[in-house]
């Protein structure tokens, strides 16, 4: 009798140590950063590298490794920048490009997102689109530009054609991938739970297939930026006004390569602060909803 109930309580203290370990993995902990470790390993990293940049940049022009027209100072290019900035057209030619490329990516977003599901869930759709999705995915998005201009002329509707053709296969691939990497069982478990047709998606397949879908977003952000700056590049009328796009090509024409550093510059810029504000934020509540975000 003894020994049955010390066997008893030995198997409740098992289960109690067994629902605390499963407590303690479901809790999430958030422990708010200091803001000294934030600074030391977050903004002083990039600042650091930006300064070796500009150091190496500046001792190659005190070396005279070429000559002044082929590389301009930092000081000429920041003279550029504060030039523009005087005139009030710094701002202009940053916001002319961002707003073509967000409102060109969200209408990707809404074109390549149904897409990707019709094709992931429907086999006769991926028989016969699936292959072509990957060829436009690999092809230039600079090759859609003289197209686009005969079909479209020189105005808005060709810059969001190209930035669509750009982006769409890259983000309905990104889904298609998300979605062939859901085990079997989570399905079947849904359906189960009767969770079928747009709610099982809504429900199961979107939530299963975020992490390929959040790196087809991405990859459809950088198609749609890169596409979006060829077809500025190429395609120049008073009609449209002048991005960054166009301000590289203004520095070639005219031989200023301050004035073509200072676009480049401008477009990284852009491109760096897109996915510090949108998607790394994205992928860190995607790691820490699935348990994955781990504290280095």
């Amino acid at each position: 009798m003894a020994s049955t109930e010390t066997a008893g309580k030995d198997t409740a203290q098992d289960l109690a140590g067994l629902e605390a370990g499963l407590d303690a993995l479901d809790a999430v902990r958030v422990n708010r950063t200091p803001v000294r470790e934030v600074l030391l390993r977050k903004v002083l990293p990039p600042l650091a590298a930006v300064a070796l940049v500009l150091v190496v940049w500046q001792l190659l022009i005190w070396a005279q490794v070429t000559d002044d027209y082929k590389l301009p100072s930092p000081s000429q290019v920041w003279g550029e920048v504060a030039d523009a900035w005087a005139q009030g057209t710094l701002l202009g030619y940053i916001w002319t490009s961002v707003s073509r490329g967000l409102l060109g990516f969200l209408l990707a977003l809404a074109i390549g997102t149904p897409l990707g599901l019709l094709v992931s869930r429907v086999r006769l759709v991926r028989a016969a689109i699936g292959p072509v999705l990957s060829g436009l995915q690999s092809l230039p998005s600079v090759a859609w530009v003289p197209p686009a201009v005969i079909w479209l002329g020189l105005d808005d509707r060709m810059m969001y054609a190209v930035i669509l053709l750009g982006a769409v296969p890259s983000i309905a691939n990104g889904l298609v991938a998300g979605v062939d990497q859901i085990p079997p069982l989570h399905l079947r478990a849904g359906r189960t739970l009767g969770a079928t047709g747009m709610r099982g998606t809504w429900h199961i397949v979107l939530p299963a297939a975020l992490p390929g879908y959040l790196a087809g977003l991405k990859q459809g952000w950088a198609f749609s930026w890169r596409s979006l700056m060829a077809a500025e590049i190429i395609a120049s009328s008073p009609d449209l006004g002048v991005g960054l796009g166009q301000l590289l090509e203004q520095g070639r024409e005219t031989s200023s390569m301050s004035m073509v550093f200072l676009a480049i510059i401008l477009i990284l810029t852009v491109g760096i602060a897109i996915d510090l504000l949108i998607f790394s934020p994205l992928e860190r509540w995607v790691l820490r909803g699935r348990g994955l975000l781990v504290k280095n």
